[in-house]
């Protein structure tokens, strides 16, 4: 009877350690963020996603993208799953539209004290149910001293479209931020449903085409900082990073104008089978020490107001990251367009970036050839064929 009961508790302990082997396989969480949007470890700074998995013992699967565009055409195209994903404001709102997205109990992120009233209530998510900030900024203009103009007026976005510059200006790869920049010269709403303005913007947009160096999204850091571009649209914290390897550059929102200020959030996707663990991973980006790391690395506005405290006073005083209030005034924050407008904008961002001068040039060659050849067949059979049978 003792040696049937050592047998079982054995069993026991096996099935026990099986299960136990088996719910720690299971805690995992696969995230899907922007491209170079967190510390890993070069740089002198430290790693986030190590350090969580080292404290939790989660395994990462760690993704990333460029353009909010690029995020949603992968997950709404099926074959692919993810936990967390970090868009941005009208994003998100597009996403809740379609029921991608889970409810977040902030209940279960204790953290979410230190998100600033500033970034609570957004149009993007009025209830925040669906979404916890991650950073935020603004977007202006990132030029390089030694490659301007004495005489430029760089306090208006028209100096992106000042042929003094062709072939030296970069512009946004993504249609939304492309499009902010022509209503903000226009003086309309960034988030505008007016189908007219849209294409009036459009045509600002075909006009600046000839003078773009390249349409590029984060290689606009390397271009700035290697001295191969006098300006650029660009965000706020890229910009920091770029004046702190290139002394040249310098940074301005033009004033009087409408212009972009952005929050990207995490959310949670919808039916996601790892919830507990992307909770966890929202509190570990919110605790304060690692919100300072992360606005350290980027130099964004931070969202959480315990890492604000950590930062230094260079940090916290910087400009760029933490306007004025005079400054923001005229700041909007990016919200969801209708279908038919949102329609509208790709078709029109298509026809922008399509190549006609080149398509053009494909038919004439075309047409050259179709030419060649026929004469070539004529002269056959006019001449060298009558000689043949002659």
């Amino acid at each position: 009877m003792k040696k049937l009961l050592s047998i079982l508790l054995v069993l026991c302990l096996l099935i026990g350690a099986v299960t136990l082997h088996a719910g720690a396989a299971q805690r995992e969480l696969d995230v899907y963020n922007w491209g170079e949007y967190l510390p890993d470890g070069t740089d002198g700074f430290k790693d986030i996603n190590e350090i969580f998995t080292k404290e939790t013992g989660i395994k990462l699967n760690y993704t990333t993208y460029q353009s909010n565009e690029e995020m949603y055409t992968k997950i709404s195209g099926g074959g692919v799953s993810y936990d967390v994903v970090v868009p941005s404001d009208y994003m998100i709102s597009k996403m809740i539209e379609n029921d991608m997205l889970e409810k977040i109990n902030t209940d279960n992120i204790p953290n979410y004290k230190n998100v600033s009233e500033d970034f609570k209530h957004l149009e993007y998510d009025p209830n925040d149910e669906y979404s916890v900030p991650y950073t935020g900024g603004t977007v202006g203009i990132i030029y390089n001293k030694k490659l301007i103009q004495p005489d430029t007026d760089l306090n208006t976005w028209d100096v992106l479209w000042d042929d003094t510059y062709k072939g030296q200006i970069l512009m946004f790869a993504n249609s939304r931020d492309a499009f902010a920049c022509a209503f903000s010269k226009l003086g309309y709403s960034l988030n505008t449903t007016d189908e007219k303005e849209w294409i009036e913007a459009a045509d600002e947009l075909r006009k600046q085409r000839p003078l773009v160096q390249s349409y590029v999204q984060d290689q606009i850091m390397d271009k700035m900082i290697a001295g191969e571009a006098a300006l650029a649209p660009y965000y706020a914290g890229d910009a920091i990073t770029c004046m702190d390897e290139n002394p040249d550059l310098d940074f301005i929102i033009p004033e009087n104008s409408v212009f972009n200020r952005f929050v990207d959030a995490m959310c949670i996707m919808k039916d996601s089978p790892h919830q507990r663990e992307a909770e966890e991973y929202i509190n570990f980006i919110l605790r304060p020490d690692i919100g300072a790391e992360l606005t350290n690395y980027l130099h964004y506005t931070t969202v959480n107001k315990a890492s604000f405290e950590l930062l230094s006073e260079e940090e916290q005083n910087n400009p760029i990251a933490y306007p004025s209030a005079e400054i923001l005034k005229n700041a909007e924050v990016f919200v969801n367009l209708p279908p038919e407008i949102d329609e509208l904008q790709k078709d029109l961002w298509t026809s922008i970036r399509a190549d006609s001068t080149g398509s053009i040039w494909s038919i004439v060659f075309v047409i050259a050839g179709f030419a060649l050849l026929w004469a070539v067949i004529a002269f056959y059979n006019r001449v060298i064929k009558r000689k043949k049978f002659k």
